[in-house]
């Protein structure tokens, strides 16, 4: 890669950056917005086996990111919407892979673009991780720029993308996994997904099927209600204190 084009490739990162949290809900509406949901080959059967692999992969990425964050935690929201680190995480997941939680994003959105099956989706997949391309060089840079010798050492030992899982165990033995942290840093990741993998899947099955591949109102109804109290409940144990990472 040139300089120039890294250079560049920087400068989209960083803008990028402040406005990550909003890349994937922008990403998932004009999907659907654009895309046509199909079944595979036209076939139902498969069509199951497709969402059950989107479901597989997308719980994959999900779960990828309550490791990362039990175990150790990240800048990841940075300083004043910049990217920012006071120091170099190198602890649990992050001995293995530099970017968990972006590989988790990708994961997730991977396996909704299955559940749906448009080609729209499957598209702005890619930007997605053409986005994280971007910002990861940002954040890269920043990280070189501070740290110094410390991080060329650390991108040396450790894979930007692919999870290396040898020495797992050596890596967590002296560490406490903090459930609290996952609770208070990752419940509206998980409680979104939850709801935007049932929602996906109904919108592909209305979009090829028609209203009578949708469960009953009152299902739809109750299941939307427990879904609200619960994250009510969640939001509020976390908002009083009684659940702190």
């Amino acid at each position: 890669m040139s300089n120039s084009t890294r250079i560049g490739k920087v400068s989209v990162g960083n803008l990028l950056f402040h406005y990550r949290n909003g890349i994937g809900p922008v990403v998932y509406l004009v999907a659907l917005v654009f895309g046509t949901p199909l079944y595979p080959w036209g076939r139902a059967d498969l069509n199951t086996l497709l969402d059950v692999t989107g479901m597989l992969v997308a719980g994959a990425g999900q779960l990828l990111r309550i490791v990362t964050i039990g175990y150790d935690y990240i800048e990841r929201g940075g300083k004043d919407r910049r990217v920012y680190a006071s120091k170099l995480v190198r602890g649990g997941m992050f001995n293995h892979c530099r970017n968990p939680l972006y590989v988790g994003n990708i994961l997730i959105s991977a396996g909704l673009a299955m559940i749906v099956n448009s080609y729209a989706f499957y598209l702005l997949l890619l930007a997605v991780i053409a986005a994280y391309a971007c910002i990861v060089a940002a954040e890269e840079d920043f990280l070189q720029r501070r740290f110094g010798d410390e991080y060329a050492q650390y991108q040396r030992q450790v894979n930007r993308w692919w999870p290396r899982w040898a020495g797992w165990n050596a890596s967590i033995e002296d560490m406490r996994y903090s459930w609290g942290r996952v609770l208070v840093k990752e419940y509206n990741t998980f409680f979104l997904l939850a709801l935007a993998i049932v929602a996906f899947k109904l919108w592909a099955d209305y979009c090829v099927v028609g209203a009578s591949a949708l469960p009953p109102p009152t299902a739809l109804s109750s299941a939307l209600v427990a879904w609200l109290l619960l994250y009510v409940l969640v939001r509020t144990l976390k908002k009083r204190g009684y659940v702190t990472g």
